[in-house]
């Protein structure tokens, strides 16, 4: 053989080499499995496949925890991981699953709505595949995600996304974020059969109230605060002064534009009778003048550099040597759905939606996320789940 072949096959065995130390950390990320322990107050786990049977046996099909009250009442649906890179939800959704018990109505809770995008990375940007809470047992592992859904799931992208049925025309990596396909619909490609789906299950089961858990930067002006439109606005202003007389922390409210389609809080309460609300925690790990996309900077949210530009009146939230911890964005969302749900208790005292068992904004800045885990290793094989 000339010397030329041998040279070709060692460059070819070395880049297929490559390519299997490179691929296997993805690929043992994407079939990672997450457990999830059922709590006391779970009675039933469904699939969003119920709604569309189309998503079965999918990687896009999630589980959809249902947690049913002593008393009859009203009904909320929770949902996390619509970006997949926005944490603080999905452990916010996860402390009630496992902890919540309802007292009177039903809630739903979907800690992965978007799960393809969960895994999926963001390479480029150098994101961690994983990311681990401290517990009183050890530490807790979850999977770092992205905003939109995998290729692997939705494949190829068209040119410009139209949105169903408005046919507005947005950015075609939006056909895979799903909080630009809400509608959805029942025949459309994969990721608006999900938020299709979700929609079902607000209309089939008469769900009362929708909240959707987000996190956005600091330098964006639409964070820390509650987007409704104006059937939810009542609510929202009294979550948000109430929160913030009596639990100490900001969240201002923000109006749904009405000509922007495809969101969870614009199209939910244009196509039900559901009131949406979407809670945007700051995460300062996705502003773009930060050091490097470290853990630790997920966990604590502290940078330098966002700091000097604090310092310059550039955040639209307070920032300092504290930085934006875990523990707070998770408090917060916790506290204001609680606070939500109580305020349409209020209004509406023959559909109430009342749940114990889940920490508030002091309890969890003062005890850490991870102190409302249990083991996974002493669970009954019954209530273990994953995601």
């Amino acid at each position: 053989m000339k010397k030329s072949g041998i040279a070709k096959i060692i460059l070819g065995v070395v880049f297929a080499a490559l390519a299997v130390v490179g691929g296997l950390p993805l690929y043992k990320h994407r079939h990672y499995k997450m457990p999830v322990i059922a709590g006391p107050g779970v009675t039933r786990v469904i699939k969003l496949s119920d709604f569309v049977p189309s998503l079965k046996g999918s990687n896009v099909d999630t589980d959809v925890f249902v947690l049913e009250g002593r008393e009859p009442g009203g009904k909320a649906l929770l949902m996390a991981n619509t970006h997949a890179n926005e944490p603080a939800g999905l452990l916010a959704c996860l402390i009630g699953i496992e902890n919540a018990v309802v007292e009177k109505g039903t809630v739903y809770i979907i800690p992965m709505f978007n799960a393809s995008a969960s895994r999926n990375t963001k390479a480029g940007d150098g994101y961690p595949l994983y990311f681990d809470v401290p517990t009183d047992w050890g530490a807790k592992r979850f999977r770092m995600g992205n905003r939109d859904a995998s290729p692997l799931e939705q494949w190829p992208d068209p040119d410009v996304y139209i949105h169903y049925p408005d046919r507005q025309l947005l950015s075609y990596l939006d056909v895979r974020n799903t909080n630009r396909t809400w509608p959805g619909r029942a025949n459309g490609q994969i990721m608006e059969r999900v938020t299709f789906a979700a929609m079902e299950l607000l209309r089939r089961d008469k769900i009362d109230v929708a909240i959707d858990f987000h996190g956005a930067e600091t330098m964006f002006p639409v964070t820390n605060c509650l987007v409704a439109p104006d059937k939810s606005s009542k609510i929202a202003t009294l979550t948000a002064m109430t929160v913030k007389a009596r639990e100490g922390f900001d969240s201002h409210v923000e109006p749904s534009p009405r000509n922007f389609r495809g969101l969870s809080h614009r199209e939910i309460g244009d196509f039900s009778d559901t009131l949406p609300f979407l809670l945007e925690a700051p995460i300062p790990f996705l502003d773009q003048p930060t050091g490097p996309k470290t853990v630790k900077l997920m966990l604590d949210g502290k940078d330098p550099f966002l700091l000097s530009l604090s310092k310059k009146n550039k955040l639209f939230v307070p920032y300092d040597e504290n930085g934006w911890p875990m523990e707070k964005r998770v408090g917060q969302h916790l506290s204001t759905a609680l606070e939500i749900l109580r305020q349409f208790t209020k209004k509406n005292a023959a559909r109430p939606i009342v749940l114990s068992g889940v920490p508030r904004y002091a309890e969890i800045v003062q005890a850490g996320v991870g102190k409302y885990f249990h083991d996974p290793a002493k669970a009954d094989a019954k209530q273990l789940y994953y995601e």
